[in-house]
Formats: C-alpha cells, structure tokens, sequence
C-alpha cells in the first residue's frame, strides 16, 4: 500500500495512557493538514503474534488502550469542532481477540481466559481465518478517537465520552469524517485501540486488535458548536457477508443491558448447537462479527435488542 502524503508524523512511542489535558502536545497542526499516527495495539505491546493465554491471564490494565498523540490543532478553543477525515490505515497483517476474566458483556459467564490470534494480508485486508471453523471478512478501523476532557487530572481510556475517546464505532473506517466538539485549548487529539474488525456491540470486550498506522486530515470548525460525536460515513455495510442471511436472537425486556445479554446467550446457544462450536469460539466470533441493534423501543415497558449474525463466515 504507498503511503499517502502527510504534513506530519507520529511515531508509536508517543503515546499515553488516559485523557489528560496537562499532556504535552507532541505535534502542533492547522487546519486542514494531515497527520500519519502509527499505533501500538490495545494491549500496549502485551500481547504479540507469539503470545499465548498466558499472556491473557497475566494482562497489565493500566497498561490497555494507548492512544497515540495529543495534537494540538492550532486556534481550536472551547466552543469549536474538530474534525477527522480518515484517510488510510496502514495494517500490520495480524492481530488477537480475547477472553479477558472480569471483562466483556458475560463477564459472569466467562470466566477464563483465551485467546486467538488472527493473521491476513496486511496489503489486502479481506479476510481472516478463526481455525477451520469460519472466515471473518475484515474492515480496519480505528476505536479509540478523541480530544482532551475539561477536567484536570487523568481520565481512564476505557469509556467513551461525549468528546470522543474509545467510542468502538466500526464505521470509523477510510473515509469517514468524524466532528468532535473541543473542551480545552488546541483540542488535543490523540488516537489508537485500531482493528481489523468487530460487530457493533463489541461483545466479549475485544475485537480483531491490530496495530496500524493511520493517516488522517483535520480539520477546525470555528463556532460549530455541538453536544457530541458526530460523523458522516460512505460504507457502513458488509454487502460481502449478506449474501446467505443471518442467525438472529432477541432480547426482550424494560433493561436494554439485561436485553443484550439475553440476547447475546441465546446467539451463543445458538451457533453452538447450530455449528458444533465451543462456547468460547462462539463469544469472541460474536464480538468480532455479530451485530447487536436496538429493533424497538417504543413499546413500554419492554425494549427489544437484537443479535444479528452472517451465516456466510463459516466454511
């Protein structure tokens, strides 16, 4: 893949552990530059193509979700948007999906750890093989994008908030413009967490993990003032993997949490007894690439989630 030009370079070193407006900016940009950010994995580096579920049960989380960066978008100030074109994502052609203990949506049910490790071409990111069992058509993307909080101090990664950060959205893909409002002096813009793919939901908490280097434009938006992330995107849909319908199960209930892991269960019990898989193989294929979708939630009291997933990943 031949790099796109860019104004400037972020090397993976510089990175950080938690939103932290004190952080010094590594680059200082304007308006309408372009920036290459290479990224280390949401691991921090722990987990490697050689690792094992040792590796897993042995995961550091004050070392998870480093974000390359800050930058400092020039003239940016409270009351302005930030926004993010997307523009490539270099892969490395591998990357893991877990089972971390103490994490996930079923965090109660799994309690063990494991691990796949996932290998494809990092110049044609198409496909990746889970074992003999399936085929896991990818979308790189980058899950954790965001600007600095207001507040002092350092704020974990982990959840999003209404600045960006680790949103998991897997349409922040090539060509999509994301808008995020700034809360603090120049923004400061950091990135990472990227993958090779995930189903919306992100289930058992990881997705296909894999380091990359992004390339992106930024561009400042004087006195657009919005509450939350926005974005406009081109490709949302996996057309590839509709061809041979999908598995759904359903959740139902006044708690859409309650709901979602309902229906994540019955997806599970599912595609076990449908595909003779194990349970394990069965929730971290679900979080790379089952979907999860709020189908009602008008009907009071009771909400209906969703569980969607293509039958055409399995060989």
């Amino acid at each position: 893949m031949t790099s796109i030009h860019s104004n400037h370079t972020i090397h993976s070193k510089f990175h950080h552990f938690g939103w932290d407006n004190s952080i010094e900016p590594v680059k200082y940009v304007k308006s309408g530059e372009t920036v290459e950010i290479e990224t280390v994995d949401s691991s921090g580096g722990q987990i490697t193509i050689n690792s094992t579920i040792k590796d897993i049960e042995k995961l550091d989380f004050s070392k998870v979700n480093p974000v390359s960066g800050p930058i400092y978008v020039e003239n940016a100030n409270v009351g302005d948007v930030i926004e993010i074109e997307i523009l490539q994502l270099k892969t490395s052609g591998w990357g893991w999906t877990a089972i971390i203990p103490g994490f996930g949506l079923l965090n109660d049910d799994f309690k063990n750890a494991d691990l796949n490790i996932w290998k494809y071409d990092k110049n044609e990111p198409k496909e990746s093989l889970f074992s003999n069992l399936a085929k896991i058509p990818l979308k790189p993307f980058i899950g954790t994008i965001g600007l600095a909080l207001e507040e002092k101090g350092n704020h974990s990664i982990v959840p999003p908030r209404k600045c960006g950060g680790n949103l998991d959205i897997k349409d922040m893909s090539v060509g999509t413009i994301l808008r995020l409002p700034v809360q603090v002096k120049g923004g400061l813009l950091s990135l990472g967490d990227t993958h090779a793919a995930q189903g919306d939901g992100e289930v058992c908490g990881t997705a296909i993990e894999s380091p990359m280097i992004a390339t992106i434009k930024i561009n400042l938006l004087k006195n657009k003032i919005i509450k939350e992330p926005q974005f406009e995107t081109f490709n949302s849909n996996y057309t590839q993997i509709d061809n041979k319908g999908y598995y759904v199960t359903t959740g139902i209930g006044p708690d859409l949490f309650e709901s979602s892991k309902n229906s994540l269960k019955s997806m599970i019990n599912l595609l076990i007894q449908k595909q003779n898989i194990s349970e394990n193989q069965a929730y971290m294929l679900s979080s790379v690439c089952a979907d999860l979708r709020i189908s009602e939630i008008v009907d009071a009291p009771n909400w209906v989630i969703s569980c969607y997933f293509p039958k055409s990943i399995f060989i």
